[in-house]
């Protein structure tokens, strides 16, 4: 199943960045896209500015094993961005399709909500 609206060289720079640096856990290269007072919320769990999204950055799922491959992307507007991962590994359940909505201001990330795929 695809869900490919845009490629990926098609999203903006800073998501660009942030997406990789995010999946290997590069805490300091994913905080270089991010606003200092960064709003990420991860299946309901909640993180306000950038200490505390450089935890989340760093720790979130690093007890496992996955791969992620970007199964879609699209642009909302000038702001908002939603680029679909899917994730296979060692976590329970195996796989999982996120949805990551970003939304940035000027060149950085201000808001990052992490949720479910929704079809």
């Amino acid at each position: 199943m695809t869900h490919n609206d845009l490629r990926s060289d098609a999203l903006p720079t800073t998501v660009r960045g942030f997406l990789p640096a995010s999946t290997v856990h590069d805490a300091d290269r994913a905080s270089s896209f991010l606003v200092e007072d960064v709003v990420v919320v991860d299946q309901a769990e909640t993180f306000r500015g950038r200490g505390e999204v450089y935890a989340f950055l760093r720790d979130a799922g690093a007890e496992f094993e996955y791969t992620t491959e970007q199964i879609g992307a699209r642009r909302v507007d000038d702001d908002h961005w939603v680029v679909t991962l899917r994730l296979e590994g060692t976590f329970p359940g195996g796989v999982a399709e996120l949805d990551y909505r970003f939304t940035l201001r000027g060149d950085l990330v201000s808001e990052l909500v992490i949720a479910n795929h929704e079809a």
